[in-house]
């Protein structure tokens, strides 16, 4: 076996990882919205997250992990659709943000 095929499936390994890490890291964002969105009685419309950026970024022991910032929707009446995001370091929920206690655009409060 030459280096072109050593480097070939080690290509097709890393992908492999990243695609299975991948998927890990969306089950556990849909996982983590479901109970955050009970909580606050809102719905998590269509039941699933979208990825919406990734990049390498240091944990707090300044390991490199990739952010995951994943975008979904929810409604709090049943007839809308707000957007909400989470964000993922390596396999830990870093943050929720369900974008309560701002209008949307073109909406105003009275």
């Amino acid at each position: 076996m030459g280096i072109p095929e050593i480097l070939s499936l080690l290509v097709l390994a890393g992908a492999g990882w990243f695609l299975w890490d991948s998927l890990k890291a969306r089950e556990t964002a849909n996982a983590a919205i479901r109970p955050a969105c009970e909580a606050q009685q809102l719905l998590f419309l269509d039941d699933t997250v979208a990825l919406e950026s990734i990049w390498p970024r240091r944990d707090a022991e300044g390991r490199m992990q990739l952010r995951r910032i994943y975008g979904f929707e929810y409604s709090d009446t049943g007839n809308n659709r707000r957007k909400g995001s989470i964000t993922l370091l390596g396999s830990t929920v870093h943050a929720i943000d369900v974008g309560l206690g701002h209008p949307p655009e073109g909406e105003t409060l009275h």
